[in-house]
């Protein structure tokens, strides 16, 4: 979730001394910065939950960052704050504005949020294509065991959805599969047909 920071218009550089001199997150787009706010419940589990299964996946040689890695995305600069990324082989690390920032992620994982879903499904990912390394993009829902799942074969994405916590989902770039029950593991769904509230 992100939420506007200032009504003003900031530099590059004074976005970097804000990124720098503070324990939040921003974003920063053209001018403007955003706040990346709290989330809700759910996503903290399935945030910790995917990251563990996929690292058991993967093994040794393929890290698995977190939400504080910065990720560089060239159609929407500077970089991009993903809810997860992984990749296999060496993490190539750059320098802006003195502060590490990830350049080749094979995979993108989007936790969905009521505030930013529209946005992660759509003008996120045409973003993020920009990013020649990237081959894999999950967006994970929180209110149902539900992932859709997009991935780059040849120079086509090829969409698929899983449902169900007994679905699989296989991830052609690290020749895997993924359980959706390990990834909603200690999850509590709504009952009332309302998303979860979103702690800001």
């Amino acid at each position: 979730m992100v939420t506007a920071f200032k009504d003003q218009k900031y530099t590059l550089e004074e976005y970097f001394e804000l990124e720098r001199s503070s324990e939040e997150r921003y974003e920063y787009w053209n001018g403007h910065v955003w706040m990346m706010a709290g989330a809700s419940a759910n996503h903290e589990i399935i945030v910790v939950n995917a990251s563990s299964h996929l690292k058991s996946l993967l093994g040794r040689g393929c890290p698995v960052f977190g939400s504080n890695l910065k990720v560089v995305v060239p159609d929407f600069e500077p970089y991009r704050y993903p809810d997860l990324t992984a990749l296999c082989g060496k993490a190539e690390i750059v320098k802006l504005g003195g502060m590490d920032a990830l350049t080749n992620p094979q995979m993108i994982i989007e936790i969905l949020s009521p505030s930013t879903e529209g946005f992660d499904r759509r003008k996120k990912f045409t973003y993020y294509k920009s990013i020649p390394s990237f081959t894999e993009y999950l967006l994970i829902a929180t209110d149902q065991a539900s992932i859709t799942h997009y991935s780059k074969q040849s120079d086509e994405w090829i969409l698929s959805e899983v449902d169900g916590l007994d679905a699989k989902l296989p991830i052609p770039t690290f020749n895997t599969t993924m359980l959706l029950s390990e990834i909603y593991l200690d999850v509590e769904f709504p009952t009332d047909g309302k998303p979860d509230l979103v702690l800001v």
